[in-house]
């Protein structure tokens, strides 16, 4: 099983032979080959909006409503699918200081895509902060408990090197269970960030990866681009709920935090990034990584190019 996974991951990604995969580590987890789907390129844009602007409106109900205009949850996950979901969980705050995904919308989610068939349904986040803290205070360990989806502790026998061909990055190590899906839906929360302006859906897949990740941030706009071209998600939903206008990417305040009440759908990486940055008051051109992953033909910051809706609760 393990030369059969390696020759598939070899494939689509260019797995090293280096180091192991440890996949029976993970309690009953057998390893899933990589899909056909992540070599199909977006033949179709699109950038949904979800507005919630009725008070005490369930955020749960608009997640569902953003993904029914993008032609539901059925159109990205097939029956028996294994599913991975990228949140934002890397420091350990509550959900109030909008430093993580939302729970809420991380829980819609889950639900929205084991409705949809997924055999399994995956989180997964190399975590900054201790993981069990980050687990606890973020909320995503309720949310898993709560849904049967699968938490995965991010570990050393789940990250190994594997070959990116990027700009900058050619070989780096990655957390395996990103990779290993039929489906990925990157989470991530919006928020600013004290070295490239903010952190969106393309620089969420920093938590992707291990190795010496300070050293990411050296160059990091081409990194950023790097990353979102090797991880490819299936789509992005860019939670913009609560926001982070000060002190980013940690927090720590409340009065940090600026609620927006808002949710971004899009199958282009681009351009889902762009149109949160409006929520910013932020010109597209002035973030150096969404103007060269634009460059380098990861989407479009043309939004008048894509199918567009917005939808209300």
């Amino acid at each position: 099983m393990d030369d059969l996974i390696t020759r598939r991951e070899a494939m689509k990604k260019g797995l090293l032979l280096s180091g192991s995969l440890a996949l029976a580590c993970t309690g009953g987890w057998p390893g899933q080959a990589l899909s056909e789907a992540w070599a199909v390129e977006n033949k179709e844009g699109f950038l949904i909006e979800g507005v919630g602007q009725t008070p005490g409106y369930s955020v749960q109900e608009l997640t569902k409503k953003v993904f029914d205009a993008a032609g539901g949850m059925k159109k990205f996950v097939s029956k028996g699918d294994v599913v991975v979901i990228k949140p934002n969980i890397s420091w350990a705050r509550t959900p109030n200081l909008a430093a993580s995904t939302n729970p809420e919308v991380l829980e819609a989610v889950i639900t929205l895509a084991f409705n949809a068939g997924a055999k399994k349904v995956r989180i997964a986040d190399n975590t900054i902060h201790n993981a069990e803290r980050c687990f606890a205070l973020t909320g995503a360990g309720m949310v898993a408990k709560k849904t049967g989806a699968d938490l995965i502790h991010p570990r050393s026998s789940l990250i190994r090197d594997m070959k990116m061909k990027g700009h900058r990055l050619d070989v780096w190590p990655v957390f395996v269970p990103l990779v290993e899906a039929d489906t990925v839906i990157n989470l991530p929360v919006a928020k600013v960030h004290g070295l490239c302006e903010l952190t969106l859906g393309m620089k969420n897949w920093i938590g992707g990866v291990g190795g010496r990740r300070n050293a990411l941030h050296q160059d990091i706009h081409q990194t950023i681009v790097d990353l979102a071209r090797f991880f490819k998600p299936t789509v992005t939903l860019i939670d913009a709920i609560r926001i982070m206008v000060k002190n980013g990417p940690s927090g720590g305040s409340e009065a940090d935090v600026a609620v927006m009440n808002r949710l971004i759908l899009s199958n282009d990486p681009v351009a889902g990034d762009v149109s949160a940055a409006g929520l910013f008051n932020m010109a597209p051109a002035s973030v150096g990584y969404m103007v060269l992953a634009e460059k380098q033909g990861l989407g479009t910051s043309d939004l008048s190019t894509l199918t567009q809706k917005k939808v209300t609760l």
